[in-house]
Formats: structure tokens, sequence, C-alpha cells
């Protein structure tokens, strides 16, 4: 057995969604200054690095993230290589041999090798999702997408169409995977967001266990 942690290191150089806080983590109470022990301050938006979007990110009166399902965060999903293309459309979907009983699948791009290369500033033209793609997914039966960027949909989409349409369909969204190094095909997926109460999203430690 194998375990993959694809979560990416939570640093205050890790890049941001812009416009959303900086991420600050910090040794509020130390030992090496006279305490009598260490402690630490993080503050950040709970849309940083890996991390779970729930429905109420998008959409008025959804759920929030102490109400997705366990059962869905966590069971066997397929990790699809799509590694030369710029957006992901159905017709690359379509070219995959899905199995029948899988409804989790994550998606391993060249997104991952901006991690790799420890790219510390914001990359807008990063891979995602089209609209289309997102109602194919639906219209399959998925319940669960990761990407390994900080969002399923463009940067220059003005209308989170992309995104609405998985949260309306109660998919349950991970972005911000960090998947270099791991091989496409079947995994257990273990995905376990922080249990803020209300809110639209929290950070997550994401691992796959390859037996």
């Amino acid at each position: 057995m194998k375990i993959w942690d694809i979560s990416l290191a939570v640093t205050p150089e890790l890049p941001v969604w812009p416009g959303d806080p900086k991420i600050v983590l910090e040794r509020y109470m130390a030992i090496s200054k006279g305490d009598v022990s260490n402690v630490s301050r993080l503050d950040c938006g709970v849309h940083v690095g890996t991390h779970v979007d729930a429905p109420i990110h998008f959409i008025e009166n959804g759920l929030s993230i102490e109400k997705l399902p366990l059962d869905v965060l966590i069971g066997p999903v397929l990790v699809i290589e799509l590694s030369d293309v710029e957006v992901i459309s159905p017709r690359h979907l379509e070219t995959v041999k899905f199995p029948t009983d899988v409804t989790r699948l994550l998606f391993k791009t060249r997104n991952s090798t901006l991690w790799a290369d420890s790219h510390l500033e914001f990359y807008h033209d990063y891979v995602a999702l089209t609209n289309e793609s997102a109602k194919w997914l639906v219209n399959k039966g998925f319940r669960l997408i990761g990407i390994d960027y900080l969002s399923v949909q463009k940067f220059h989409n003005s209308e989170p169409l992309t995104h609405r349409i998985l949260l309306e369909a109660g998919v349950i969204i991970i972005e911000g995977l960090n998947l270099q190094g791991v091989s496409p095909g079947l995994y257990q997926l273990f995905c376990l967001p922080l249990k803020l109460v209300g809110s639209d999203g929290a950070p997550a430690r994401v691992v796959l266990i390859e037996e």
C-alpha cells in the first residue's frame, strides 16, 4: 500500500486567488522568547491551498461545508491525465474509459507542474473545465471532482456558471490538488475538509491510497 499526499503545503508564499486574503502563519508565542510553549496563528481565507467548495459558495441557501456527505468525500476515485490540453472539454472526456461504478474523478493536468516548480505567483492561464464539461460530468452521474489548480473554471469566466452547474447538482468540488508523480488509475480517496460551521469552503488534507 502506498499513500500519496496530494495536498499543498500551506505557507505564506502559497499563491491565493486574486482578492483573497494572503496567508499569515506566524509564531504567536515562542519558547525561545520565554513563553511556556510554542503557539502559532493562522489567518487566511477558507479557499486556500487544497480546499473543498461547498454549494453555499455560489448558491444562496446551499449546503455549508460541515454538511457535505463524508461517504462522497471518501471512496474509490479515478485519476485521469490530460497533460496537453488548454481547457477540458467534453471531447476529452469522451475518450476516457470510465469504470461503471466510479463516481469520483480527479483531473491531472499541466497545472501540477506549477506546484513542482514552486510557482509562487498566481497563474492566470491554468487548465480548467468548460461549462459543457461540467454538464457532461453531471449527466454521467459523477458526485465528486477535483482539479490541480485553485479553480475548476477558467479565470476569465466572469459568470461562475461552471461552479453553479456542479454545485447545484450536488457535485463536491476539490480544488488546489497536487497530482505530480501520481499515475492515472484507480485509488482510494480520503478528503477531509475542516468542519467549519456555516462556511462556504474549507482547507482539506487529501490523500490517495494505492493498493
